[in-house]
């Protein structure tokens, strides 16, 4: 692990520093005009907001055009697009639930000072790891990270909707390159702008950012306990119960199928109505306020979940992200998942065979993508080729059947 950045940007050359100045603006013939213009033009806000010209400049050296892909991956977002038990196999997976593990030995000490100090639970803070970076893996691989001021240019040159957004959050960006905790041209980001190992955005870090390792700087980029400090300290300030659980799976009386659901209501009064969990155990704060929710209605697993489940919304304000945190910390503890299953309406496969399904449909050049068992748009307009050239129902489903049919073909 690396430590601040700070030192290595004061020793930035003065030569280097003019270098950068002098040509950030250069206008390749390559170069996108219009987005050029904006970019100098922007220079000013910032500066009235209090960025300075050299760290401006060196944060754009280099940028030229609009990234194509941030305006495709901000017209796709699966946590509200996805079905839900899609989501879920491919975050909540033998493969997160090891790693996490690893990850909980690994960073032990660590741990056992957050959670003293933030009061939120270890497994919370590896799932929510896991689900924004894949334990950091997401942060060296070529093409996931871009450069942060060119994504939120991007976005607040050529998308109306987050324009508004993408202009705050590329000052606050630039503030905190300004302030030493990261180099400018070490702002890296996803799509959306979000930073570091947690994933979070700069206003956001601007608000929680915890220097957990004690170096005089909250570098989320590198330092693993200060990533997992600050999504600690986001938990905390708002509103996380500590030693308290964010959810119940529950079986549902036959006579409320399709009814309260969202209804909020203490624990004591739902477990009156009749709600149990599968286990039959009871619940450990029954005056504790929990809402009905079902992802999949009445034939899908049912949920009573309680203010955590909530606090983990103000990370990411998904319903999908939120369960699928919560059940792989619950996996990672030890815990299993949900007694009902999803009604996929056929037979998943296990990771490993999500592998191999992957592996055939790339020998057969219907797929292209990572080989990384997770079946997203890729692998589903894959399967759904193959499908078609088979004379199969074209559904897209990873399903049993169809690695079968894969193997005797």
């Amino acid at each position: 692990m690396q430590r601040s950045t700070a030192s290595r940007m004061t020793r930035l050359g003065s030569a280097l520093v003019a270098m950068i100045i002098a040509t950030s603006f250069a206008l390749p013939a390559a170069a996108d005009a219009g987005f050029q213009r904006w970019i100098q033009q922007f220079e000013g806000v910032a500066a009235s907001n209090g960025v300075s010209r050299n760290v401006y400049r060196a944060a754009f050296a280099g940028v030229t055009s609009p990234d194509p892909e941030v305006l495709q991956k901000a017209a796709y977002q699966p946590e509200f697009k996805a079905k839900v038990w899609d989501y879920i196999d491919n975050r909540v997976n033998d493969e997160s639930v090891a790693e996490g593990r690893a990850m909980a030995v690994k960073y032990a000490s660590w741990l056992d000072r957050i959670e003293k100090r933030f009061g939120v639970d270890r497994h919370i803070l590896l799932a929510i790891w896991s689900m924004e970076t894949n334990y950091g893996a997401a942060l060296s691989r070529e093409g996931v990270m871009k450069s942060l001021p060119r994504s939120l240019a991007t976005l607040a040159y050529q998308d109306g909707r987050r324009a508004k957004f993408a202009r705050q959050q590329l000052i606050a960006a630039l503030k905190i390159a300004q302030a030493g905790h990261v180099a400018p041209n070490k702002l890296t980001s996803s799509w959306a702008g979000a930073m570091g190992h947690t994933q979070f955005i700069p206003t956001s870090y601007q608000a929680y950012a915890a220097d957990m390792d004690g170096d005089g700087h909250a570098n989320i980029w590198e330092s693993v306990p200060d990533a997992l400090a600050t999504a600690a300290n986001l938990l905390r300030k708002n509103g996380w119960e500590s030693g308290k659980t964010w959810g119940y799976e529950v079986n549902v009386p036959a006579q409320y199928r399709g009814k309260l659901e969202r209804d909020n209501r203490s624990l004591a009064q739902w477990q009156g109505l009749g709600f149990q969990r599968p286990s039959g155990s009871g619940f450990a704060y029954p005056s504790d306020r929990a809402n009905l929710v079902r992802l999949a209605g009445d034939n899908g697993p049912a949920f009573l979940m309680t203010k955590n489940f909530f606090v983990l919304k103000n990370y990411n304000n998904a319903d999908t992200y939120a369960l699928g945190v919560g059940l792989l910390a619950d996996r990672i503890a030890g815990y299993g998942g949900p007694q009902r299953d999803w009604p996929r309406g056929y037979t998943p496969l296990s990771t490993q065979e999500r592998y191999e399904l992957q592996k055939h449909l790339a020998s057969r050049g219907l797929y292209d993508g990572k080989i990384d068992g997770k079946i997203g748009d890729g692998s589903k307009t894959a399967i759904m080729a193959l499908q078609g050239n088979a004379g199969l129902a074209q559904d897209g489903n990873a399903s049993k059947a169809l690695l079968d049919f894969l193997r005797r073909n």
